[in-house]
């Protein structure tokens, strides 16, 4: 459960930092990771940012385990990538079938998110490159789960700042 790169935001996970790491497909958790729970639509920022990553030849792809099949398509949409909701993480299954359906191998997909217990956990169940950053929202019940996943956090193998 311990994560290959820890972040404060998805913006420090730059197209050259994937690039240099021979990422070319990159499976985003949409929650608390890309926006907060509350936000329907990317910001420009987050449009900015995954245009970038397309322009680098990342692929970005949102791996949700929302039950609203339609915020998460509607979010995808407006970032024109292709999505999964109800994922189902930690399990690896969307990510290799994500994988597959792009023809990329593990060494070149990495899965970003705020939770070590689903989305880390997915990525090293699948064998891919383990990204987390900072939940975007800290309700009470983010905090603690927060705190249990300190430990994990802090013995990331790559720290950004």
């Amino acid at each position: 459960m311990i994560p290959h790169i820890t972040a404060p935001d998805v913006f420090l996970i730059t197209p050259e930092r994937l690039q240099k790491k021979g990422i070319t497909l990159l499976l985003l958790d949409l929650d608390n990771t890309l926006s907060p729970y509350s936000e329907d639509l990317p910001p420009e920022r987050v449009l900015e940012w995954m245009d970038a990553l397309k322009k680098a030849g990342i692929t970005p792809y949102i791996i949700s385990n929302n039950a609203s099949e339609e915020r998460v398509r509607n979010y995808a949409a407006a970032c024109e990538i292709p999505y999964v909701a109800r994922a189902g993480k930690p399990s690896p299954k969307p990510v290799q079938e994500a994988m597959k359906a792009l023809g990329k191998e593990r060494a070149e997909t990495a899965l970003m998110g705020d939770q070590i217990f689903t989305d880390v956990l997915a990525a090293k169940r699948a064998g891919v490159t383990a990204i987390v950053v900072k939940p975007l929202e800290m309700t009470v019940l983010f905090r603690l789960r927060y705190i249990a996943e300190q430990v994990f956090r802090r013995l990331g193998k790559e720290r950004l700042r």
